[in-house]
């Protein structure tokens, strides 16, 4: 099913709407992108990895990718064991149990909105969007694909 819109300037724009069953059953997630922002004062970054949940399937998984020339081509002084070091933190509390510390204890979406939370460091979330997935370990797979590699 499709619905058409003219916009103001006169063109016309379709748009497909999915109902319920239509979509093959897919379920909503939310996906936020992991910034490395080594020296904040300047304001450029680079994507390291990806976080994705999925409330549905109380799924929360993070997949990171640390390009370190690219990472040194920002910042020559930059702490890449650091930084590896906060990569891997993330995936551990988004799986959740002993190395999750503190955070172990919260369902997925708790883990997952207080990884996304604004921080001032190294390793910053981007803003949260959304899209419908069947299989969320696979959509964080592929958005790591498409967005940081």
């Amino acid at each position: 099913m499709s619905e058409r819109h003219i916009h103001m300037a006169g063109s016309v724009v379709e748009r497909h709407i999915i109902k319920g069953g239509e979509a093959g059953d897919r379920d909503v997630f939310e996906y936020a992108l992991l910034r490395l922002v080594p020296r904040v004062e300047r304001g450029e970054c680079i994507n390291a990895g990806v976080l994705v949940y999925c409330r549905a399937k109380a799924y929360v998984g993070a997949r990171t990718h640390l390009d370190e020339a690219r990472l040194l081509a920002l910042d020559p002084a930059a702490d890449v064991a650091g930084v590896r070091a906060a990569l891997r933190a993330v995936e551990s509390v988004c799986a959740g149990g002993d190395g999750a510390g503190q955070a172990a204890a919260d369902d997925a979406g708790r883990r997952f909105r207080w990884l996304v939370a604004p921080r001032s460091t190294v390793v910053q979330p981007g803003p949260v969007h959304t899209g419908l997935t069947t299989d969320p370990a696979a959509e964080t797979e592929r958005l790591l694909d498409l967005l940081v590699r």
